[in-house]
């Protein structure tokens, strides 16, 4: 897959709706859990896993993410987490993993059936594996980014590029996590997001889904240019611009959590 430039600051302009997601899922943590041992993977600007030391000032919690940039944004929070820059589909820690956290990161890794079941066999006994996932692929939106790319004057330099992958149906993630997993949770909500501002839908995908691409034409901005013009056009045309000035856009996601087999819930493993 294409590896996108990151832009800390495109990325956080719609923080608050972006959040939302993870905040209910750092919700749905067992009530129990007291780990030692904390990932944040695929960290981004850092705010979970500065959120995650806050909560568990004793936990060793690590925030790891692919991009630089991403990074020296998360190095300025004052929190005291070790920022590691690393490909997670290639990362191991180094010691058993009490929390897990991958928060609308895993999406951009290939071979899910493989990767969650390698992320989970991580965990210490008792730890939990946090996911959450946007369902994207099947939405309007990106339905309407992938049809702009395949046609126009950019069609040949993004004819290559790859961009999020279809999730896994809930049975597969199950079946994942399942070998190291004794309690599983799987479920999907689907959030109306109400965004603020001119081209709404458009600037919240050069947030995240349109990286690949914008990446893959950075070396010609008249043409990177044109093609956010076709797709903004398009996407105005589905998700209209309210007399209000608001915009609404639906956006489904999927949360799973898993809690490892072997020790009883909020025992520690040994060290």
């Amino acid at each position: 897959m294409t590896s996108p430039a990151w832009d800390p600051q495109q990325y956080n302009r719609f923080e608050r709706q972006r959040d939302r997601a993870a905040l209910d899922l750092l919700g749905r943590l067992p009530d129990d859990l007291d780990p030692h041992e904390v990932w944040d993977v695929g960290c981004g600007t850092g705010q979970h896993a500065a959120l995650l030391k806050r909560r568990w000032p004793q936990a060793r919690v690590h925030g790891l993410d692919s991009s630089a940039a991403m990074l020296e944004q998360a190095r300025g929070l004052p929190d005291a987490v070790d920022w590691v820059q690393a490909d997670l589909e290639v990362w191991a820690p180094e010691r058993p993993v009490d929390l897990l956290l991958a928060n609308a990161s895993l999406q951009w890794a290939s071979d899910h059936q493989a990767l969650f079941a390698r992320l989970a066999a991580y965990l210490a006994p008792g730890g939990v594996m946090a996911v959450q996932m946007p369902m994207a692929w099947e939405t309007r939106h990106h339905t309407l980014m992938r049809q702009t790319a395949a046609v126009g004057p950019w069609r040949d330099r993004l004819a290559g590029v790859d961009t999020i992958q279809p999730l896994l149906s809930m049975a597969a993630y199950y079946d994942a996590l399942a070998g190291a997993c004794d309690d599983i949770d799987i479920w999907s909500t689907t959030y109306l997001h109400v965004l603020e501002g001119e081209d709404a839908v458009l600037e919240w995908m050069k947030g995240t889904a349109l990286r690949p691409y914008l990446t893959a034409l950075a070396d010609e901005p008249p043409l990177r240019e044109a093609f956010l013009k076709a797709l903004g056009k398009a996407l105005a045309e589905v998700f209209p611009q309210r007399p209000e000035g608001r915009t609404l856009l639906p956006f489904p996601r999927l949360f799973l959590l898993g809690r490892a087999s072997g020790a009883g819930a909020g025992s520690r493993p040994a060290r």
